[in-house]
């Protein structure tokens, strides 16, 4: 029996971090168990535990990351194995009768039955010794890895729901495209009475046939979720044998703004949900992709307006692909679209957990939430300065607040803060959705009333990101119910706001003066004080490690194309576009990976951009698949583009004018209170390193008087901001987090979780993409 010590290293290995001793030694027994003494004769399973070669193979998702208690499976017979003499066992119980040889040759189930935890997963043929690994299953209404779920929750589905998770049996429906051109986007298909106006739909490669569309409609993560795709009703669908037409790409749609909630929502579909109302003269993009044959998908915990909390969308994400691979079959590769909070939860998710899709479209877009944050957390202050004359010490003009503020026009401030800031920030929020007011922590916070209660605020709302914050910075609230609120990852303590306003003349040494000497900061409960904002540990070094400060550390291993317009006040300026291009320029020296396409139409340059930078996004991401050498996925990403995929400029109505970013009078962009102060146009910094005060420094034509530079120590006493060194808690994205511990306990920050088994997750993507294992 020399395999014995070989076999038990081996599933010690596939098990690294969550098997128990107990589970590792009946591991390591199971060849005795199954046929001591047997010799690996003719038919035998290739039994290599932990590997890829393994017999067992877990197509849905990691095999660490399964939930809903199924996963698609197949198991890997030698051409000369009998399946009938195929035995597969699930913790001890034989459930060989779930497999089967399927019309794809293939040996292969939808197990059912896991347990939660850990699950010992066993197939032999025969007396010949067991292939054995590990399933581990989380529960379907979560958390997978994100943690201890916000409370309270309120389920629209209580009349459906099989328990406090919002769990309840998937449903089905038909809907069709109508030729009739006023019925935009899907109707109900009735197929006892079908409707005479089906369009007709032309897959990619298959024959034409009518516009019909199965839509799932299920709960996952405690929220909804929805699949689609191209349907005949008159055919069945298996994973192992899905209907011809579907080309096993699926498209993700995502939503904008960005909302803490506290009840399930509605995935959005269109191209600019929560930003823009869709134009029902243009098809959405959708629409066009199951045209094609992708399978689309959404969740309402990607929609950023309904969810800010981007590791809990990560998670759907993860949750509603795995549902797609067990009921649908194997994937191709996976595209996200989206426009603003859409954008975000795109970026975000493609570094902090690489491998959820192969290409992104996004548009209006920012880098993330938590660097936007301090832009918008400034138009914040600024406005209760500016917007309050009571507080100046000298006078301001319109132009000047837009000045400092680095916008066209002072309404950019107005936006970015009522529409985002507030909204997000408040722990009192009246508006927080499924927390109503009144006393006791299921109701909403209240500083003097309810100061245990729900605080519907975004760091608190993430606090498993974020972590609470110290004792030695607890408000009374905090010390009266002994402990830290949410962390705030934002910081104002050094910054001099308005310094390339004075430099280019544009406001005067007094008026720099009088706005940093009054400007202040906020309170753990977005009270106005005197003081600057000073930022929360662990929060600020916790916002890099965990990609809530996009640096983009893994970016590079997707390719990128952004649609951008002219912003007439909106918050959307194209500078969040060229943020992004500088952090790509300043982690992986260029920004081949991402392609610019502007053009006069506000916030999204373009009409029709969604759909042809869809049918752009599929050729490039087609090209990479084709790739199979052994090369990093991110030099296949640059290898791969297309020609004809660049920066380019076009006319609003779908026509390319010229490669290259459009004229400066077309699309402007302009700047934000941080950049005005000095910071990079990476922008990365949340809180800067400091630096003495020096007179020699650049301020302004006219430099400063004595009495101007005694009153500018008395504002900086310990310094300025040094946007030369990397700012404070500054460290690359780690990149698979996870925020809870096997028993549930939250594990604050994140920690990495193990290597992938490598017997998991193949049918996510097509191996060129090396979804869990990224290119270094």
């Amino acid at each position: 029996m020399p395999f014995i010590p070989f076999l038990g290293a081996a599933v010690r290995r596939s098990l690294r971090g969550t098997a128990t001793p107990a589970l590792l030694l009946l591991a390591a027994l199971s060849p005795v168990l199954g046929g001591c003494g047997n010799s690996r004769g003719p038919g035998a399973l290739d039994s290599v535990p932990g590997g890829a070669d393994s017999a067992i193979q877990v197509l849905s998702n990691r095999a660490d990351l399964i939930s809903g208690g199924d996963a698609l499976v197949e198991v890997r017979l030698p051409a000369d194995a009998d399946p009938n003499r195929v035995v597969v066992t699930l913790n001890g119980k034989d459930v060989s009768s779930q497999f089967a040889r399927r019309e794809n040759g293939r040996y292969m189930a939808q197990l059912t039955g896991l347990a939660l935890g850990e699950n010992r997963l066993s197939a032999r043929i025969g007396n010949a010794a067991p292939s054995v690994v590990t399933v581990i299953n989380h529960p379907n209404g979560g958390p997978v890895f994100a943690g201890p779920q916000v409370q309270p929750y309120t389920c629209s589905n209580a009349d459906k729901a099989i328990n406090a998770q919002c769990d309840q049996p998937a449903e089905y429906s038909l809907l069709y495209k109508s030729t009739d051109p006023s019925k935009s986007g899907l109707q109900p298909y009735d197929p006892a009475n079908p409707p005479t106006d089906v369009a007709t739909a032309t897959p990619q490669g298959q024959p034409a046939m009518p516009f019909i569309v199965r839509q799932e409609r299920g709960f996952q993560d405690r929220d909804q979720y929805l699949i689609l795709t191209l349907f005949d009703p008159a055919k069945p669908w298996t994973p192992w044998a899905p209907q011809a037409q579907w080309n096993r790409k699926l498209l993700i749609t995502h939503g904008g703004s960005c909302g803490v909630t506290f009840r399930d929502g509605n995935p959005p579909l269109d191209d600019y949900s929560g930003t823009i109302p869709a134009n029902p003269a243009v098809e959405q993009s959708y629409v066009t992709a199951l045209g094609l044959g992708f399978a689309v998908a959404s969740t309402a915990l990607d929609n950023l307006g309904h969810n800010c909390s981007l590791v809990t969308g990560a998670e759907s994400l993860v949750m509603v692909k795995e549902r797609v691979v067990e009921q649908y079959g194997e994937l191709r590769y996976t595209l996200g679209t989206g426009c603003s909070g859409g954008s975000i939860t795109q970026h975000h998710v493609a570094n902090a957990y690489p491998g959820v899709y192969q290409g992104l479209i996004v548009t209006c877009s920012y880098p993330d939430v938590f660097t936007t944050a301090v832009q918008f957390a400034d138009a914040h202050l600024l406005r209760n300065f500016f917007e309050d004359p009571s507080k100046w010490g000298v006078p301001y003009t319109p132009q000047q607040f837009a000045d400092i503020e680095g916008y066209l026009l002072h309404v950019n401030a107005d936006v970015a803060d009522e529409a985002f800031f507030k909204a997000v920030t408040n722990p009192a929020n009246p508006d927080c959705n499924g927390v109503a007011a009144g006393t006791g922590p299921d109701k909403l916070y209240d500083a003097s009333s309810n100061p245990g209660g729900t605080r519907c605020n975004v760091t608190d709302y993430m606090i498993n990101v974020f972590g609470p914050r110290e004792p030695a910075v607890w408000s009374a609230n905090e010390k009266l119910l002994g402990r830290g609120f949410g962390g705030f990852p934002v910081d104002n303590v050094g910054v001099q706001y308005g310094l390339g306003a004075l430099q280019a003349g544009k406001i005067v040494a007094d008026q720099f003066i009088d706005v940093n000497q009054k400007i202040g900061g906020a309170d753990v409960d977005l009270q106005p004080q005197a003081a600057r904002l000073a930022g929360d540990q662990p929060a600020l070094a916790n916002a890099y490690r965990t990609g809530a400060v996009n640096v983009g550390t893994h970016l590079d291993k997707v390719p990128i194309i952004d649609g951008r317009g002219p912003d007439p006040g909106a918050a959307h300026d194209s500078v969040h576009f060229m943020m992004m291009r500088a952090r790509l320029d300043a982690v992986h020296g260029g920004h081949a990976n991402q392609a610019l396409w502007e053009g006069p139409v506000p916030l999204i340059g373009d009409a029709l951009f969604a759909q042809n930078a869809l049918l752009a996004m599929d050729r490039w991401v087609t090209a990479i698949e084709s790739d199979t050498a052994a090369k990093p996925l991110a030099k296949k990403v640059l290898d791969n583009r297309p020609a004809d995929i660049g920066d380019a400029c076009y006319s609003g109505t779908g026509t390319k004018l010229s490669t290259g970013r459009c004229p400066e009078g077309v699309v402007p962009y302009y700047a934000t209170p941080r950049l005005v102060a000095g910071d990079a146009l990476s922008a990365v910094t949340n809180k800067c390193q400091l630096k003495p005060l020096n007179r020699a420094d650049d301020y302004g034509p006219l430099g400063l008087t004595d009495a101007q530079w005694a009153a500018l120590q008395t504002i900086f006493p310990t310094g300025v901001c040094d946007f030369s060194k990397p700012p404070v808690g500054y460290q690359p994205t780690v990149a698979w987090l996870t925020y809870q511990k096997a028993n549930g306990q939250v594990v604050y920050g994140g920690t990495p979780l193990a290597p992938a088994p490598g017997y998991s997750g193949s049918g996510w993507a097509s191996p060129s993409f090396g979804v869990f294992s990224p290119s270094p």
